[in-house]
């Protein structure tokens, strides 16, 4: 299976550096010099099938990327919006800081939401990940759609086997997407 670990922004300075929004759990894993990524890109945009990294480096909290095949800052202008996609056969699952495995937005997009009593509650339809704290999109059985903390204290049981996470969501969570 194939997974997006990254989406490429603008870019930065002239020596053909990009940022990049990370989807990975584990950057500094995945953003290796010499890892050959897939793109996947618009039809006609011009970018390489493949991409190899030379350089990557963290700014101001921001991942700057620089490839093999883009020497320039024009170069890099054309990336912007392509995706930079690794097969899950080609890497090995990261593990958090906590000893827990990380999860892939793929393993977790479709996901039934059971409240701990079982109990359905929703789906999972995206998974944001931000820099402190990820945060999964939960569409509820009502149709509205709700950013709930991917931390164990609200998400105490993910069974990608079995199909459900259990969420113990604090009183008022869900009111918050009442917008």
């Amino acid at each position: 299976m194939d997974v997006v670990v990254a989406r490429i922004g603008k870019a930065h300075g002239l020596r053909g550096e990009v940022t990049v929004e990370s989807r990975t759990d584990d950057p500094r894993s995945r953003f290796v010099p010499g890892v050959r990524f897939a793109t996947e890109a618009r039809p006609g945009s011009g970018v390489p099938r493949e991409l190899t990294l030379r350089s990557a480096r963290l700014h101001n909290g921001v991942w700057l990327l620089a490839f093999e095949e883009i020497p320039d800052r024009t170069g890099a202008e054309s990336l912007r919006g392509t995706l930079l996609v690794l097969s899950t056969d080609a890497i090995a699952p990261a593990d958090d800081e906590d000893g827990e495995d990380g999860y892939y937005e793929s393993d977790l997009v479709g996901l039934r939401v059971e409240d701990p009593q079982g109990q359905v509650v929703g789906e999972v339809v995206g998974l944001d990940t931000r820099a402190v704290q990820d945060l999964l999109e939960v569409r509820l059985s009502d149709g509205r759609e709700a950013l709930v903390p991917f931390v164990e204290a609200i998400v105490p049981v993910v069974d990608v086997p079995g199909g459900r996470i259990v969420m113990d969501a604090p009183a008022g969570l869900f009111d918050l997407a009442q917008g």
